[in-house]
């Protein structure tokens, strides 16, 4: 299953899975699209992806935070009851509502245009939050520094195929083939942490080129050293959120628990 927003990474994603695997009859491949109800922003990029979907013949599934989760992003953005940016909200539904329908697809593996600024970014963000659980999720004992995040097993494990390319290199790509994507950025992006690290990481590989990947060479470092290589045990069982039986680690998962705090804003 690859995440399809319509913009420039997921296009080209998309495209070379295509390329790749489209002739396989062992693989199906499933695009994915969410709309997370921001006005002037998402109609486009759905637009874009249901083109390229139509044009690679590839199976499109389309979900709203509307249906899903009874909220739009942009009425989340103004009751904000918990005094945080607005991606910190989209993020979590984001990813909740992503397992959800690679459980409806039955898919095996969840695929992200992530590239090498989005992923250094997280980096440093985790870095600087000192995210410690956060940085050892990219190791793992018996096969070392992941393509792929480390997931529970409870979950569909997720990879990054395009997550050593640049993102201007993502771009070219997208531009030589003439895909058809949408280029604009989330009017709400501009509030979040994301952001400032973005142009403090921008900044820095503009006076020192090859920055990025240092940053990322330095992290999967630090997350073999925060990872605990020597506990083989399984995983332990996550427990039923007991609002919408997803796997947690709380009573609720923090997807409902965002929608309880906006019900009641």
């Amino acid at each position: 299953m690859v995440g399809l927003s319509g913009g420039k990474d997921s296009a080209v994603l998309t495209h070379i899975l295509s390329d790749t695997l489209g002739d396989d009859p062992r693989i199906e491949l499933v695009a994915v699209t969410i709309h997370e109800g921001i006005s002037g922003y998402r109609d486009a990029s759905l637009t874009a992806a249901r083109e390229l979907a139509a044009a690679r013949t590839i199976r499109h599934e389309e979900y709203t935070y509307a249906e899903e989760f009874g909220v739009e992003m942009d009425d989340v953005a103004v009751a904000d009851p918990l005094s945080m940016a607005p991606c910190a909200y989209c993020g979590v539904f984001r990813r909740n509502l992503l397992d959800r329908a690679a459980a409806t697809v039955d898919a095996d593996l969840i695929l992200t245009g992530h590239n090498l600024d989005d992923e250094a970014e997280t980096a440093l963000m985790n870095i600087v939050e000192g995210n410690v659980d956060q940085v050892a999720k990219h190791y793992d004992a018996s096969l070392g520094p992941l393509p792929q995040r480390r997931t529970h097993p409870q979950f569909v494990p997720r990879a990054k195929p395009l997550r050593e390319i640049p993102e201007q290199e993502v771009a070219l790509y997208a531009h030589t083939l003439d895909l058809p994507v949408h280029s604009a950025t989330c009017p709400h992006s501009s509030e979040s942490f994301r952001a400032e690290i973005q142009e403090h990481m921008l900044a820095l590989e503009d006076a020192h080129p090859g920055t990025r990947h240092s940053i990322m060479a330095g992290y999967l470092e630090l997350a073999a050293m925060a990872a605990d290589t020597g506990d083989d045990a399984p995983a332990e069982p996550l427990s039923s959120c007991t609002e919408c039986g997803a796997p947690t680690q709380r009573d609720r998962c923090r997807a409902c628990e965002l929608q309880l705090a906006l019900d009641s804003a």
